[in-house]
């Protein structure tokens, strides 16, 4: 059985392939017209010596035999001229920088994240438009890539700045972002727009024209107005949208309200914590410790509904509401929780779900004791609760627990997974039971024993595949793997986006029911 530390040392190899691109073959053709990397773009607008908190890099990872790594698109929030910008960029090393179904949900949900935090969107525009054999999974539907241009119109018209610099073609679809921002930088030679490319043309009107004769950085410049500014080189464009972020409004995140303080010498990390046999108990308590300011978490209820371990503490000066599992869900646990999500609310404290979650409790007297109307009072507090909300998978994510635990579904600001973490409505071993109880008692014919174990051997297989960190990060069910000691930086760079924000102050939902 691996490590934990061995487990790191794979995440750290996988975010290295997929930086890479499309390969070497990819790379220097790229770099032989002229072209700088996705990641260097990135690095040469950031200001020096910045974070920049890169999202979904494995996104597509293990699909499409492999040929679309980072599902061709650089993502991320990084600061600018001291402006916290959410960054879009494509990466034309990858199928050209065309879009598939996991580029338009990287796309989108870089937007969506941009738009809760009002974060200007800089688009690195190197795009190909649609991945023409996939077009039935990325282009009629509302979430796909028509969907990318509404959040872009929407965000405009909301007072969100809307950025690009053209470096490469961009056809079709990819033709809208820039066409559709507010301002626009192309890059003389390299940069084009049109909304069909030279094939399509000659197909549509029989007109024989080359790209930059049809929609050229120069052409779009002094002849079309498509574009504000001509610039010369790459490196020029990027110094042309630092100058840009420069004159807008300012938006650095908000200071803390007190000292950052590193946890407790002694406390130790939370790699320590993390468990590859997830059966295994965690002292949940001590991993928060390792994460929390100062090692100082102070616990509300602590002697009641002990499976759910609630409380009080900092990351990074930043006040913040921990939840955090330490077994099955009872009805106690769940109306613990409801009542700490209502005190963080009422005090505009941010939330953090540190989840590893087998589900709520079952059983005679479990439902007797009301789990099914408990459970749904914490579901319904994590719900309507106004204040941010993060989730961190630790450990498992199983069932109705992943929900009560803020999942994807109840719209965490961000949602991060540690590479032992695990995803699905059950572990292979519940599931494995449950399919072949099913079977033995199905009305078709009786099953034979041979029937009974290649059906566990399915379900074991396909339940282990499918709850696999890399199988969720790739479909982009999280906002990226994370080694476990990264999340208290991770998270700091979080809590700080949504610090300065405004409190609601109208009246708040009652979860004590």
């Amino acid at each position: 059985m691996p490590t934990i530390p061995d487990l790191i040392s794979d995440l750290r190899g996988r975010h290295r392939a997929a930086s890479q691109g499309g390969g070497e073959r990819f790379r220097i053709r790229h770099a032989e017209r002229g072209k700088m990397f996705v990641r260097d773009r990135i690095e040469f607008l950031l200001d020096p010596a910045t974070a920049f908190l890169e999202l979904s890099p494995l996104a597509a990872y293990g699909m499409y035999g492999g040929e679309v790594p980072g599902a061709g698109i650089v993502t991320g929030i990084g600061v600018v001229r001291g402006r916290s910008c959410m960054i879009i960029a494509n990466d034309a090393t990858v199928k050209g920088g065309s879009f598939f179904a996991e580029t338009v949900r990287k796309h989108a949900r870089a937007q969506e994240i941009a738009q809760a935090h009002r974060l200007p969107c800089l688009y690195l525009v190197d795009c190909g438009g649609a991945f023409l054999p996939e077009q039935d999974r990325v282009f009629p539907d509302k979430d796909h890539f028509g969907g990318a241009f509404w959040r872009q119109c929407q965000m405009s018209a909301s007072g969100i700045p809307q950025i690009s610099v053209v470096f490469g073609g961009c056809t079709a679809g990819g033709a809208y972002i820039p066409a559709l921002s507010d301002q626009v930088i192309m890059v003389r030679e390299t940069g084009r727009i049109h909304l069909g490319g030279p094939p399509i043309v000659k197909a549509a009107i029989n007109e024989v024209v080359d790209g930059n004769t049809l929609g050229g950085a120069e052409m779009h410049t002094n002849v079309s107005g498509v574009s504000d500014h001509l610039a010369e080189d790459e490196e020029g464009a990027l110094r042309k949208l630092r100058e840009l972020v420069g004159y807008l409004e300012p938006g650095m995140p908000s200071d803390p309200p007190q000292a950052s303080a590193p946890p407790a010498a002694d406390a130790g990390t939370p790699a320590e914590f993390a468990q590859i046999d997830l059966k295994r108990p965690t002292d949940t308590r001590a991993m928060i410790r390792s994460l929390v300011d100062g090692s100082d978490f102070s616990e509300f209820k602590p002697d009641y509904g002990a499976t759910l371990v609630c409380g009080f503490a900092h990351i990074h000066g930043y006040p913040v509401g921990i939840l955090a599992n330490d077994g099955v869900l009872f009805s106690e646990s769940a109306l613990k929780g409801a009542h700490f999500i209502e005190l963080c609310d009422q005090r505009h404290i941010p939330l953090l779900f540190l989840q590893n979650i087998t589900g709520f409790m079952v059983g005679t007297d479990a439902e007797r004791g009301g789990i099914a109307k408990h459970s749904a009072k914490l579901v319904y507090a994590v719900s309507n609760a106004r204040v941010p909300k993060y989730t961190v998978i630790t450990g498992g994510s199983y069932g109705a627990g992943n929900y009560g635990m803020c999942g994807r579904g109840f719209r965490p600001r961000f949602l991060f997974s540690w590479p032992n973490a695990r995803i699905a409505t059950m572990s292979p071993d519940v599931a494995a039971t449950v399919v072949t109880d099913l079977r033995r008692a199905s009305l078709k014919s009786p099953a034979s024993k041979d029937e009974i174990a290649e059906l566990d051997r399915r379900t074991r297989a396909q339940f282990t595949e499918q709850s696999d960190p890399y199988y969720a990060t790739a479909r982009l069910w999280d906002d990226g793997i994370i080694e476990p000691d990264q999340t208290r930086d991770v998270m700091g760079l979080c809590l700080a986006l949504s610090a300065a924000e405004p409190r609601e102050t109208g009246p708040r939902p009652v979860y004590r029911m």
